[in-house]
């Protein structure tokens, strides 16, 4: 069952689509309309599919790094736990009379951590360990 429709078209438009329906041989101008329309519906589908399609492979792709960049976090910070954990049973506590030299020598040694860490870190790494500082301070 067809559906008619009445479009209003200005008469520039009503000779070119006369013209273009005449050189691509359609039996008459509706039928060049009907064509016309069809091929505009059906690549709009299409294309509507094919956009899904690639969004969708972009955010699978997406959802894979950050999966393997937590597990090199997970690990990164496994490693620098067993570290300090080696580090902090093997050093000796220092006598009670040397402790706040101690102490202070040892925020010394952390700020020149901090600063050395910040120097080799650049972009958005940089201002991820400058909030972390800088909320640390607060």
């Amino acid at each position: 069952m067809r559906r008619q429709r009445t479009i209003g078209f200005t008469e520039k438009l009503a000779k070119e689509i006369d013209r273009v329906s005449r050189e691509r041989n359609f039996p008459s101008p509706t039928a060049f309309i009907r064509y016309a329309v069809d091929q505009e519906l059906s690549e709009r589908q299409d294309g509507l599919t094919g956009a899904e399609e690639r969004l969708a492979a972009s955010i699978e792709q997406v959802r894979k790094d950050l999966y393997r960049l937590m597990r090199v976090q997970q690990a990164l910070f496994a490693y620098l736990d067993t570290l300090a954990k080696a580090i902090l049973t093997r050093i000796p506590e220092p006598p009670a009379d040397a402790k706040p030299q101690a102490v202070a020598r040892a925020k010394e040694r952390y700020d020149r951590l901090l600063k050395s860490a910040g120097r080799a870190m650049v972009g958005d790494a940089k201002l991820a360990m400058h909030d972390l500082v800088s909320n640390g301070e607060r």
